[in-house]
């Protein structure tokens, strides 16, 4: 256990290099190699690797009794797996298949794969696709903050008491704030100057999707 409190960092390191050589292995065995079932251990590889960066965060809060900035990057990590990473990882997959394809000399890019990528280079499907990542942003914020808040609250009416006075935004001492520890307050105000920047950017492409 001590080796995991030690070594948390370097351990995570480790398992996103090795999630991103897994899926990139994926790409080229399935596609350089046309060995299509071995392909998907990899792929598999990936999922375990997931499972253990989540199974690590959660060992990590049980040994020390704390949410720290290192369960917080795992979760935003697993987070952004099972959300937007899910279209990056299709995205990457059709360019592994563009660029092996180019090297073998061969077409590996299907019908349906030309259409998407036609399709992402339409401005009015640019502007859907952020305006729906940006409500996808919107509900995760409000989600996790959600639960940073009930740690650091004792009940509704203690919440509703900062959300109708914000005040507190800005203070250096978090005991001020509805959040529990100066960790979770640092990060939650860095994400809400993100997350606004972000909110905005995404609705640019609906009211000025020709730029």
């Amino acid at each position: 256990m001590n080796f995991l409190l030690d070594y948390q960092w370097e351990i995570f390191i480790l398992a996103e290099i090795l999630s991103i050589v897994s899926l990139l292995l994926f790409g080229v065995v399935r596609y350089l190699f046309r060995k299509r079932k071995m392909s998907l251990l990899f792929l598999f590889l990936f999922l375990v690797l997931l499972i253990l960066e989540a199974a690590l965060a959660l060992v990590i809060y049980r040994e020390t009794g704390e949410i720290s900035t290192f369960q917080i990057v795992i979760m935003i990590f697993v987070v952004y797996a099972c959300t937007f990473g899910i279209n990056d990882f299709k995205k990457l997959d059709r360019w592994m298949k563009m660029k092996i394809g180019q090297w073998r000399g061969v077409d590996l890019l299907t019908e349906k794969d030309r259409r998407i990528m036609a399709r992402q280079k339409d401005p009015k499907y640019i502007a859907k696709v952020n305006r729906y990542s940006a409500m996808i942003h919107l509900l995760i914020f409000v989600v996790v903050q959600a639960v940073f808040w009930s740690y650091g609250l004792n009940g509704f009416d203690e919440a509703m008491n900062y959300i109708t006075d914000l005040s507190w935004i800005g203070t250096e001492n978090y005991q001020d704030t509805p959040y529990p520890n100066d960790v979770i307050y640092g990060i939650s105000m860095i994400w809400v100057l993100v997350f606004i920047i972000d909110f905005i950017y995404s609705w640019s492409y609906k009211i000025f999707p020709s730029k």
